[in-house]
């Protein structure tokens, strides 16, 4: 949301200084990295356990429960994020996620046993989940509407850069080092967002309006005149504390119902892309492509593409839009995925696939560079966006669990799937699902560029602004 001062009796916007809102966004998406080392660690830590002198020796079931017990973790995490974070505030709800990662990381050092590891795994995963609830929220409330796009791609970014870290140093250490070094990234956290601002929104809808003034001062600079955007986030938080909100809130209203069908639509499509199933299986697929290259340095090089794109998209998403590229997102993966399904149902077929080869390795990078862009973002950003005060805690848990839940459904169906229809028809189901998204997105979902939550409301609500700007 953006200052606004009056010219020739029209409303003109006024932009505050970014450096700050930059800092608050990178110092809360520290926590993200840390989100994506979770995310990543099972993958390099499970090739460790395989050798002679590993402490623990895993079954194939158990692999399976320490890889998704993360996700199972996530949607516990993410049910009382959205309602704590209203009582307590986004910055210490934010700062208290640490101690799941810490304590997790803490256990995982000292496991003797597939059981610890698996509750070490539910606990980091709790902090997962609330995560994906709280920094997104976090970060869309501090940042204006001129580069909220930009500093809601930072989430993405950021936790792309954890999956890239894990592969990487999970490579080059040992399980101790690896271990320690996940931990780290919570440690520097703290010592970044402990000195970060709070949210502003929250501390008008606490009644805290010269702690709103002092941290609104901080994020937009000394000169910005922040009394309409004040005012306005005053007029929402009037209108919003007369109801109490619940889940049935979500389609209370034509706004809400519209906000609820787009926010779980693009979280549906996020995962229903088969991008877990893609990571995961990174280097089977390599491998079933007649490629020799190391599994370890081929998710390296998956990671390092989704790395480079989300920081792409980071760019243009202010410039291009939150609709144009969710569509070309899911486009982009569409086609990439029916190409890799032609070349297995090609392959499965008996057919000469040694001239091809290059098919399934150059489709699973335009996949990435296309979730990267689009769905791999946006998904997030939109969470943040399309609610108002008294409903964006409870949706955005909603809307995170969601997302958690189907991860864990894919993660756990895809070999069941591939080996019962076939990977060709597998690839070809999340195809399909790729198609119908960039359709739905075309109708259904609302574009929130440069928009402050009130103007996004309106247009929900089928109300057209009258606020112009210079």
């Amino acid at each position: 949301m953006e200052g606004t001062g009056i010219l020739n009796n029209v409303p003109v916007k006024q932009d505050g200084k970014k450096l700050w809102q930059y800092l608050a966004a990178c110092s809360a998406s520290i926590l993200s990295f840390g989100v994506g080392t979770a995310l990543a660690w099972s993958s390099p830590v499970f090739d460790m356990l395989k050798k002679e002198d590993s402490f623990v020796k895993l079954t194939i079931g158990e692999e399976s429960w320490i890889g998704s017990l993360c996700a199972i973790g996530a949607i516990v995490g993410a049910i009382p994020a959205g309602k704590v974070a209203d009582l307590i505030g986004r910055k210490k709800s934010i700062l208290a996620l640490a101690a799941p990662f810490l304590l997790s990381w803490t256990i995982i050092l000292f496991a003797n046993s597939a059981i610890i590891l698996c509750i070490a795994r539910f606990i980091v995963g709790i902090g997962v989940g609330a995560a994906c609830v709280l920094v997104p929220t976090y970060i869309s409330e501090i940042a204006e509407a001129s580069v909220r796009g930009t500093l809601g791609s930072i989430f993405q970014l950021f936790l792309t850069a954890g999956i890239v870290f894990s592969f990487l140093f999970g490579t080059l250490l040992s399980y101790t080092g690896f271990t320690l070094a996940c931990g780290l990234v919570e440690i520097v956290f703290l010592a970044s967002f402990f000195w970060m601002p709070e949210s502003p929104v929250w501390l008008v809808g606490r009644s805290r309006n010269p702690e709103a003034t002092i941290s609104m001062t901080i994020l937009r600079g000394d000169v910005y005149d922040q009394t309409l955007e004040l005012s306005s986030i005053q007029r929402e938080v009037e209108d919003s504390s007369s109801r109490r909100s619940s889940i049935f809130d979500l389609i209370g209203s034509v706004a809400a119902r519209k906000a609820t069908l787009a926010c779980l639509a693009v979280m549906v499509f996020q995962q229903l892309s088969g991008i877990n199933a893609v990571i995961f299986y990174t280097s089977q697929i390599f491998s079933n492509a007649g490629s020799d290259m190391d599994s370890g340095l081929a998710s390296i090089l998956v990671g390092l593409v989704q790395m480079v794109m989300a920081g792409v998209a980071a760019v243009i998403v202010d410039k291009a839009g939150r609709k144009p590229l969710l569509m070309v997102s899911c486009a982009g993966c569409g086609l990439s995925l029916i190409a890799i399904g032609a070349y297995f149902f090609l392959k499965d077929g008996g057919k000469d696939v040694s001239s091809l080869g290059w098919i399934p390795l150059s489709s699973l990078v335009v996949f990435m560079i296309a979730f990267s862009v689009g769905l791999g973002p946006i998904s997030w950003m939109l969470m943040g966006e399309l609610y108002t005060v008294e409903l964006k805690g409870i949706a955005t848990s909603l809307a995170v669990m969601v997302n958690w839940f189907l991860v864990f459904l894919v993660t756990k169906t895809f070999s069941d799937m591939s080996k019962a229809l076939g990977s060709a028809t597998t690839f070809w189901i999340f195809a399909g699902v790729m198609v119908f998204a960039t359709i739905f997105t075309l109708f259904f979902i609302p574009e929130t560029k440069g928009k402050s939550t009130e103007t996004i409301q309106n247009e929900l609500n089928g109300i057209k602004s009258r606020t112009r700007s210079a």
